[in-house]
């Protein structure tokens, strides 16, 4: 025992300073070189472009599986958007036991001034082999969109402000893009949506930089699920749905289908689209990212330990370093391990500044990112297990299947 802080300090302390000193390399390289993930400044623009001549049609489809308690909330949204074109509300009911119909047809009426939109409700049929639910449920509304310009694809627990549609259909027309997607702005009213759903955004920016999205010819591709415009004449020269049928993530799949057929997407933040969906406990999270976060790393068990490796070295390793190196400088130790822990830590804390002030949160909430960062990774590792038990991707009543190869069943 008396021997432990000599080893610290001869071993120890100088392996910790050289890959603190590389996580410090790494954090500069994301904030400086990665795209500018950590900033909220892709926005649509307000105007600018003008209103066009002529409002294109639009069919908005909305997959909904027992959302009967949701659709009050945010079916009336879309229904009164204030827009000049044509606008139909596609709502795919998919295979629902609560009512979601039934509570969709009797919101039909709920119209406030604005000149509203046509309602009609289809009932799902059962999903198929080789598809997706959610992405089966789109493609029964996309067959029924009639001669639609652009289809929006959305949540059903997704709200908009009333001119929401119209900002969409002009950056589209503007920009000349076939995807436009807005980063829904989600609940943080409870504790566990504080800690952990700014850091969702913040993750899922740092995995897909949103400028680098938006480059032209570009090859980083996504899209955000709740809120995605598309061209309707690009999606069908590129097939469709049915070339991502089995995709379990399916915007991100979306945005790389476009992309591989050589349309230019754009992908923004915003606060006049909306998520009702609560998340009132740490658990119901952990649930929706487990679901997933396996087939994001395309069920690859080196992947997942690089990722787990990575998260601990980016995230944790500045905390531990800045402990230990205080503590050895305690003990008349060199003051380099902890300055580059704080080092990292600082940087990491900054970049999660700017996603903290979209969500009004206080600035305070940065310190929280290195445990925030490690309950992802550990929601990671239990999505692995997940799937290895069979339970993938549980929601509703269905349970993903593991996909083969290259995220593909």
């Amino acid at each position: 025992m008396t021997g432990l802080p000599a080893i610290c300090q001869a071993v120890l302390v100088p392996f910790l300073l050289a890959i603190s000193l590389l996580a410090v390399a790494a954090w500069i390289y994301l904030v400086a070189g990665h795209g500018g993930f950590w900033r909220t400044d892709q926005r649509l623009p307000q105007g600018g472009a003008g209103d066009p001549a002529h409002w294109p049609a639009v069919v908005a489809v909305v997959p909904a599986r027992d959302e009967a308690e949701m659709l009050p909330l945010t079916l009336p949204t879309l229904l009164n958007q204030r827009y000049a074109g044509d606008l139909t509300v596609m709502l795919v009911d998919d295979e629902s036991r609560d009512g979601t119909g039934a509570v969709a047809m009797s919101l039909a009426g709920t119209r406030g001034a604005a000149p509203g939109a046509r309602l009609r409700v289809l009932a799902g049929e059962p999903t198929p082999p080789g598809w997706a639910g959610k992405v089966w449920a789109m493609a029964q509304g996309l067959r029924m969109a009639g001669h639609a310009d652009y289809v929006l694809f959305t949540d059903a627990d997704i709200a908009y402000a009333p001119g929401a549609l119209g900002g969409l259909v002009r950056g589209a027309l503007g920009d000349d893009r076939a995807l436009v997607s807005q980063m829904a702005l989600l609940r943080t009213d409870t504790f566990a949506e504080r800690l952990l759903v700014p850091a969702f955004v913040y993750f899922f920016a740092q995995l897909y930089p949103f400028r680098r999205v938006n480059g032209r010819g570009g090859r980083t591709a996504a899209a955000a699920g709740g809120c995605m415009l598309v061209r309707r004449g690009a999606l069908e020269a590129a097939g469709g749905l049915e070339p991502i049928s089995d995709a379990r993530i399916d915007d991100v799949a979306l945005g790389g289908l476009l992309k591989r057929s050589g349309h230019d997407c754009w992908l923004g933040f915003t606060a006049d689209v909306v998520s009702r969906r609560p998340y009132d406990g740490v658990a119901e999270i952990w649930d929706m990212v487990a679901r997933s976060a396996y087939t994001q790393l395309r069920y690859s068990p080196l992947l997942l330990a690089g990722t787990v490796a990575g998260m601990i070295w980016l995230y944790l390793l500045p905390v531990a370093a800045t402990v230990i190196g205080l503590a050895s400088l305690a003990a008349g130790g060199s003051p380099w391990l902890a300055i580059a822990g704080l080092a990292s830590w600082a940087i990491m804390t900054l970049s999660y500044l700017p996603v903290l002030r979209l969500y009004r949160l206080p600035l305070a909430w940065a310190l929280s990112l290195p445990a925030t960062g490690i309950l992802y990774t550990a929601m990671t590792v239990s999505s692995a297990l997940r799937h290895r038990a069979g339970r993938g991707g549980e929601w509703k009543g269905r349970t993903i299947q593991q996909l083969t190869r290259g995220g593909r069943a």
